[in-house]
């Protein structure tokens, strides 16, 4: 694996390339950073070229001056530009899935397929908007760990909890480094960022859903009412997952992501 760093506004932005074979963009959600693809790298890696960015603010990378989903999304688009990629395929987990979308929107003409990992086109909810309200007004009163500790478990199904508790705690042990000022980022974004079910409408590649059947931060009734949108759909429910199944369900992840990558 290389780890690499591109600039963006003299920010860093940090990212890792492994493997060869078709190029495959995995996109870290909300309170992760690209290790969350672990499993994922490690069963992949021999059959693709797999590109793992840690977003605006995440892991190692800084902050830009555009944290919306068009920013970050804009931040990809460097990356694949730099590495002199024409095509791609990209994956985006619950708020990667989100700058997936956007991404597509401007940038379709890069991507040959893209997924939604327990994400979403629709916007927010009211109900959703003051639920992030809420966490803002905690993190900036908290911090970010208590925060992330607080709500992390939630992100899991209760037989995962039951049957892996150490995978929650190592999950909650990885953190430690978000400053408060990039969570606040991220809820704003998300909660400004509009309804694009018009991509999924217009799409003309292949995208990928992948539904956690026990998922409390993205509805699977939701998800499902959307499968049907694009023009070809790839609908997969993790009947054990809550909103992290490519930790609580590698093994079934796995199989599922290199089907359709296969597929392509």
């Amino acid at each position: 694996m290389t780890n690499k760093e591109i600039q963006i506004e003299s920010k860093k932005i940090f990212y890792r390339i492994t493997g060869s074979g078709k190029p495959v963009m995995l996109v870290h959600g909300f309170g992760e950073d690209g290790t969350v693809w672990k499993h994922q790298l490690g069963y992949l890696n021999d059959r693709f070229k797999l590109i793992i960015p840690d977003l605006p603010g995440s892991g190692l990378s800084e902050m830009t001056g555009d944290m919306s989903m068009e920013g970050m999304a804009e931040v990809l688009h460097s990356i694949i530009h730099k590495e002199n990629i024409d095509k791609c395929i990209m994956i985006g987990h619950s708020m990667g899935g989100y700058i997936t979308l956007a991404f597509a929107e401007k940038y379709w003409n890069h991507l040959t397929a893209f997924g939604l990992f327990h994400s979403s086109a629709y916007a927010d909810t009211e109900e959703k908007k003051a639920t992030r309200e809420k966490g803002i007004a905690f993190i900036k009163e908290h911090g970010a760990f208590a925060f992330l500790k607080n709500v992390t478990p939630n992100l899991f199904s209760a037989q995962t909890k039951d049957e892996k508790p150490g995978l929650i705690d190592e999950q909650i042990n990885s953190l430690d480094n978000f400053s408060p000022t990039a969570l606040v980022s991220y809820y704003r974004a998300m909660i400004e960022r509009p309804d694009r079910t018009a991509i999924l409408k217009q799409s003309t590649v292949p995208v990928l859903f992948i539904i956690g059947k026990y998922d409390n931060a993205v509805s699977p009734a939701d998800t499902l009412k959307q499968s049907h949108l694009p023009g070809i759909s790839y609908i997969h429910m993790l009947n054990q997952s809550g909103h992290m199944g490519m930790l609580e369900e590698p093994q079934q992840s796995n199989q599922i992501l290199e089907k359709f990558l296969l597929d392509i």
